[in-house]
């Protein structure tokens, strides 16, 4: 049975220098290095899947979020990935990732002094929550979420 989400997998073409990004310019935390994954077990587990099934990870997240992180992966022996900035946001597939934060504007401005380029001019207010999107160097889609009730999980915030 399932008991609930654990983490979001993100494919990157150099997960050190990912890493390093997340870190840098949005303040997760490195909660596992940079660590290459090879061998029997990771060939059970993906090989059926991936012509090479070595990869190499990083899991960044903020303490005390449990299994709620973001694992970094890169396929060293896999070629050919497109970078996917601003991919449609109605693809079928990962369609973004939220992180809360608790003041939108000042948020954003940090980000835009660190080189991020965000997708839409503003910050809006829909369903009493605050949010404003933008990409990382790789085209991973972001929305930043800021609650008008801290206390209410982000889906319960109206009502």
């Amino acid at each position: 049975m399932i008991t609930g989400l654990a983490h979001t997998g993100v494919c990157v073409p150099d997960v050190d220098a990912a890493a390093a990004w997340y870190h840098d310019v949005l303040g997760l935390q490195v909660l596992s290095p940079p660590y290459l994954i090879e061998g029997e077990a990771i060939a059970a587990d993906m090989g059926e899947l991936i012509p090479d099934p070595r990869l190499k990870a990083a899991i960044l997240g903020f303490p005390g979020d449990g299994d709620r992180v973001l694992e970094l992966i890169e396929y060293p022996g896999v070629t050919g990935a497109d970078r996917r900035r601003g991919a449609g946001l109605t693809d079928h597939g990962l369609s973004h990732v939220a992180l809360l934060c608790s003041d939108i504007d000042g948020t954003r401005r940090e980000l835009e002094a660190k080189g991020v380029e965000f997708m839409v001019s503003g910050v809006a207010d829909v369903a009493r929550v605050r949010t404003t999107w933008f990409a990382d160097p790789w085209g991973v889609v972001f929305i930043l979420v800021e609650k008008s009730r801290a206390d209410r999980p982000y889906f319960a915030q109206w009502g």
